[in-house]
């Protein structure tokens, strides 16, 4: 084995170490720095860039960024703003922007073929819409998106409750998950079929906000909400905040009943994002480790709680933590429509084959052409990984919903393997998992299946167009995990 840090499994020496030669740098990392001015105003530029990734140790690293930024800018501004985002594209491809969770207007979507033109290099392109729901949320590419976002382009989109919870400090902290080679360049290997058929791309090298950190510094007593949002391409987090209780808010933006986590670990799919609420509860000069044990026998130190000297209150605020509800429509499942969504494919499953184009495909052809995984026994001919989705072709929904009416999924994951299943242009409610009602019947945008797990959801079919409905391991989109359904 290779006795380069750069490509082992991420482990909490090298975390130490590259936190470490960074330095004064990251004494005060960007995720403590204030909050970027409010405004409906902005500009974004996706372009090739390099960034200091893994500390003075070693070269910087060529990233695709949003004006030279991994993150990208951190969009923020008030519910019930216009939002006026102009884009150009300065890569020599075509790309796109999804405003991932945001209810906008189908023409704003950002998917290539079905909602717009893509962006060719030097074009500009405005996206504007109305930031109808506060929360947290985030913005991408879907051209290519395997590979766009597995270098870089990816970014937070904050929309702001008119009356936010009381804290210090509102952090947000974007998770990035990066395959790199000894000298901190990322590895070329994109649509390998290993990753396509198996979990997805997942790297040696974990960063927050673009980054690898030793430590965040924080104040003993201090109440921080902390934003999470998982842009990385296939690794599922399972955090644990040692020593502290973390209470979860939102989950996709969306409000929930304040609340500890099942076992105290807070799970985030890829796409997904979460509001808490931390009370720092240690003393003055103690460390507390953030652990990701998602996978317990791969568990690692992601970074430290860094105690600083003082302490700001000896107990938690007892001030409220809910948050105002958003404006979305409530489902009448006393009238709803149903659909079964079946999703198959990939290594260890028992899919013999799937239709591609309206034709019957057997397992071992579709493999060849790129393709492992289908919904409803349709495989999206491996579209995102050839030019833009389906490569130009617009495909057929898999269902279609009139519009106002509540439409109940229930879906089945036939796999082997988690998929993170995201509907574009909606906010669901989770009703059930594997025939039990959900304690909160969460808002969500996308919501996790484990495999051979079966998940209702239900949503209002409010907003009119062809919508997205594919898997957010992005490798598996690429790969044939994708439809569309239809709001009529």
């Amino acid at each position: 084995m290779s006795q380069n840090p750069l490509v082992r499994p991420v482990t909490r020496r090298w975390l130490l170490l590259a936190g470490a030669a960074a330095g004064a740098a990251l004494a005060f990392p960007p995720i403590l720095r204030p909050a970027a001015a409010f405004g409906a105003t902005h500009t974004l530029s996706p372009g090739p860039a390099r960034i200091r990734m893994v500390g003075d140790a070693h070269p910087e690293t060529t990233v695709w960024a949003y004006d030279g930024q991994v993150p990208g800018p951190q969009i923020r501004v008030r519910q019930g703003d216009r939002l006026r985002i102009e884009v150009t594209n300065r890569l020599a491809e075509e790309t796109t922007v999804h405003w991932h969770g945001l209810r906008v207007p189908n023409a704003m979507d950002g998917v290539p073929h079905l909602t717009q033109r893509p962006i060719g290099p030097f074009e500009t392109f405005t996206y504007e819409f109305d930031a109808v729901d506060a929360g947290t949320f985030w913005y991408h590419p879907h051209q290519r998106s395997h590979e766009q976002v597995g270098r870089g382009l990816h970014g937070a989109l904050i929309v702001e409750e008119r009356e936010p919870v009381p804290v210090n400090r509102d952090l947000c902290w974007v998770l990035g998950d990066w395959r790199l080679r000894g000298d901190a360049s990322i590895s070329n290997d994109f649509g390998a079929m290993m990753d396509m058929s198996h979990g997805g791309r997942v790297g040696n090298t974990v960063t927050v906000n673009g980054r690898v950190l030793d430590e965040v510094p924080v104040r003993a007593g201090e109440r921080v909400r902390l934003r999470l949002v998982n842009a990385a391409n296939a690794r599922i987090f399972g955090l644990r905040f040692q020593g502290h209780r973390p209470v979860v808010i939102a989950i996709d933006g969306h409000p929930v009943e304040p609340h500890e986590p099942e076992d105290g670990r807070i799970l985030l799919a890829p796409a997904m994002r979460m509001d808490l609420v931390l009370d720092m509860a240690g003393a003055p000069g103690e460390r507390a480790a953030v652990i990701d044990d998602f996978h317990p026998r791969l568990a690692y130190r992601l970074l430290d709680l860094g105690y600083g000297p003082d302490r700001l209150r000896d107990r938690p605020p007892e001030t409220p933590i809910r948050l105002p509800a958003n404006p979305v429509a409530e489902p009448d499942l006393s009238a709803a429509v149903r659909h079964q969504v079946t999703l198959g494919g990939g290594m260890m499953g028992s899919m013999a084959g799937a239709l591609v184009d309206g034709r019957m495909t057997d397992m071992r052809t579709l493999l060849r052409q790129g393709m492992a995984w289908a919904i409803n026994g349709v495989a999206a001919g491996g579209a995102d990984r050839h030019g833009g989705e389906a490569s130009g072709h617009v495909m057929d929904p898999i269902f279609t919903i009139q519009r106002g009416r509540t439409c109940v999924i229930a879906m089945a994951n036939d796999t082997a393997w988690h998929h993170p299943m995201h509907l574009h242009g909606h906010t669901f409610r989770v009703l059930s998992r594997n025939g039990r009602p959900t304690r909160f019947k969460e808002w969500q945008d996308t919501v996790l299946l484990a495999p051979r797990e079966r998940v209702e959801i239900a949503f209002v079919a409010d907003n009119p167009g062809d919508w997205m409905f594919h898997c957010h391991i992005l490798e598996h989109q690429a790969a044939g995990m994708m439809s569309t359904i239809r709001v009529a």
